[in-house]
């Protein structure tokens, strides 16, 4: 894929499993690197490379969860703020059939990551319930940045490529009055983050910019991180297997989210990065 300033090359693998080493990135992009490139990388390689899994079917659900399960997402979200507000189509209709798993679900937000979180209706924290085997989710990584680092310098020093690594999550950053924000917890230098449902509102009325940059090796101007990490979003969107959410999931493996085992993740081939590189 070629657009007027970049190219974009896909850096394939097998399914990182839990606590798996990622550096199985690095060995494939070895030999597409040049000196100047960035690359790209998914959050939740990263996270479940980490091990931060959690098992969502442990958790007992408290009243909290299941209102803001029952009630506040699926019902007001789903038939009155969502359309309201002008969110997607298909996250409204997400909504409206969340099975009650999603209280669970709810209550893990809670824990982790506390309720301004858990009141955004939906992707909420950056918690990944897509790519994990049964009834695991992955948390966001930890220190992103270090890990975007620790990648650049074993580019440079086994590869001989000086390149910047980004991290990203699909969830939104958007510019609100020429500020960068996002709902997640975390973001890398020069966007806001940790706003929750604070910040999900604000982008309603914003300019939404693209994917959320979690960690970058380096300084670099984040103008320009912003366009990479959307151009590197763009693509794997288009090319690879789709499983965003749940239901898609569920939609690739022909069967039951909970039933989706680590030998089923790595019998199809994923694309945990992309090379940006530009002309």
């Amino acid at each position: 894929m070629k657009s007027n300033e970049y190219k974009v090359i896909p850096v394939k693998t097998g399914y990182i499993k839990p606590n798996e080493s990622y550096d199985i990135i690095i060995d494939n992009a070895r030999d597409l690197l040049e000196d100047g490139d960035f690359i790209v990388i998914s959050e939740t390689p990263i996270s479940i490379s980490q091990g931060r899994l959690v098992d969502e079917s442990l958790f007992k659900p408290s009243i909290l969860a299941i209102f803001l399960a029952d009630i506040w997402s699926k019902y007001l979200w789903g038939y009155i703020l969502g359309p309201l507000l002008g969110i997607k189509k298909r996250t409204i209709n997400n909504l409206r059939k969340l099975p009650i798993e999603a209280r669970c679900h709810k209550e893990v937000v809670l824990k982790y990551y506390g309720l301004k979180h858990a009141l955004k209706p939906a992707s909420e924290a950056g918690i990944d319930l897509s790519n994990a085997p049964g009834t695991y989710v992955s948390l966001l990584p930890d220190k992103p940045s270090d890990v975007a680092s620790d990648i650049a310098g074993k580019i440079s020093n086994n590869v001989g490529k000086e390149v910047i690594v980004v991290i990203i999550d699909t969830d939104a950053t958007y510019k609100f009055r020429d500020k960068l924000l996002t709902s997640l917890p975390i973001a890398t230098e020069g966007i806001k983050s940790d706003l929750g449902i604070f910040g999900y509102l604000l982008g309603r009325f914003g300019e939404l910019k693209g994917p959320t940059p979690l960690g970058v090796s380096r300084n670099f101007e984040i103008e320009e991180i912003m366009k990479v990490a959307k151009i590197a979003d763009d693509y794997q969107t288009e090319n690879e297997n789709s499983m965003a959410t749940v239901y898609d999931m569920k939609d690739v493996f022909d069967g039951e989210v909970d039933g989706v085992t680590i030998d089923m993740l790595s019998s199809i081939e994923h694309m945990p990065a992309v090379i940006v590189r530009k002309h």
